[in-house]
């Protein structure tokens, strides 16, 4: 998932509005970035990666207990709080100017309040496993836009063939062959939608806060600020104070916002800087298979063999496109994505949870 603002990775927390593009060609290899962190960069990966694959799981116990919008603003509160301890430790301060606040309202709007509420409206009718597959469609629609939005993104036959095979995963989550039938369209839709609203912003955030004199963390942290203060205005218009406030979904909700918007954030910079913005992306390819794989352990839900197939072939899209200067980049994409449907089936089967009807 997504929370900061810009392009690093496309998942439900946001990424970083200063870093390269990792959309656009030849931005490989680690950012300079002084000393290097005590903790190898692989264990941080893979933290990161079971943080933002859980976070479905954590959206689906905090709305058993509390309204969407609650959920999503009191993620928004313990993301804001984890980002205003760092400043304060590093000794950073929040952006001045209008203009900055202005683009970072919008930010904060279209990477965090937005797609993190329809997250959570999703959920209440879709399994956190849909959901999670569904995020993994974020690349998808990031890849159509930049061809539209970004004059540097030129379409080629492969990056064409790229989008192509993606848009032919989405059909096949969704069971088109089926006439969508079973597919609890309104969930589905606004899950896409959430989707679909962090490339709008990142590309937002590339066109107007890229090459910000303000750091990363400061600009991110007023981004969640204004988000947080969005919900704050909207929650209450469309909700009531609960009469009972239940442990276990509120303690999804503190990690939710905690590990999944605050933390995860922090650890990204890191990856990124240490790395570099495209090994850092290859989250993407392990968040829907751990969502998948959580909701079916943990939560008992049930998945038919479409919905993981279909997720696989969106991110072999994804790794086609991305693939396009470095073939390497591009097999281990598609090598990630297979692994992650043996993993997920393995996991499946012995829980006896998977469904081969058609």
């Amino acid at each position: 998932m997504s929370s900061v603002t810009a392009t690093t990775t496309p998942d439900p927390t946001t990424p970083d509005p200063t870093a390269p593009d990792p959309m656009t060609p030849g931005q490989d290899g680690p950012v300079p970035n002084g000393t290097r962190p005590r903790l190898d960069w692989r264990l941080r990966f893979g933290a990161l990666s079971l943080i933002w694959g859980f976070s479905f799981l954590l959206i689906k116990v905090g709305t058993q207990g509390y309204a969407p919008f609650q959920v999503t603003l009191g993620r928004l509160v313990f993301g804001t709080a984890v980002l205003a301890v760092a400043m304060a430790v590093r000794r950073e301060r929040l952006p001045r100017g209008a203009r900055t606040w202005g683009h970072l309202a919008v930010a904060g709007f279209l990477l965090n309040a937005l797609p993190f509420s329809l997250f959570a409206f999703a959920e209440l009718t879709i399994p956190s496993t849909l959901a999670g597959i569904c995020n993994a469609t974020s690349p998808l629609w990031g890849m159509a836009l930049s061809l539209v939005a970004l004059s540097e993104d030129r379409p080629t036959r492969v990056r064409v063939a790229g989008l192509g095979l993606g848009f032919l995963g989405v059909l096949t989550v969704l069971g088109a062959w089926q006439g969508f039938q079973g597919l609890e369209a309104r969930g589905t839709a606004l899950a896409l939608l959430a989707s679909l609203s962090y490339p709008v912003g990142w590309i937002y955030v590339r066109r107007t806060l890229a090459g910000s004199s303000h750091s990363n963390l400061s600009l991110t942290g007023g981004q969640l600020l204004l988000a947080t203060l969005q919900l704050a205005v909207v929650t209450p218009l469309f909700t009531t104070l609960p009469t009972d406030f239940a442990v276990g979904p509120l303690l999804a909700v503190a990690a939710l916002g905690t590990l999944g918007t605050g933390l995860a954030v922090l650890i990204q910079y890191g990856l990124v800087a240490e790395v570099g913005p495209t090994t850092g992306q290859m989250v993407t390819y392990f968040i829907p298979v751990i969502a998948a794989a959580a909701g079916v352990v943990l939560l008992g839900e049930t998945l038919v063999w479409s919905t993981p197939v279909g997720a696989v072939i969106v991110l072999a899209g994804a790794a086609l496109w991305r693939g396009t200067t470095r073939r390497g980049r591009a097999l281990l994409g598609l090598g990630l994505g297979v692994a992650d449907l043996l993993v997920l089936m393995a996991f499946v089967q012995a829980d006896q949870t998977f469904s081969w009807s058609l």
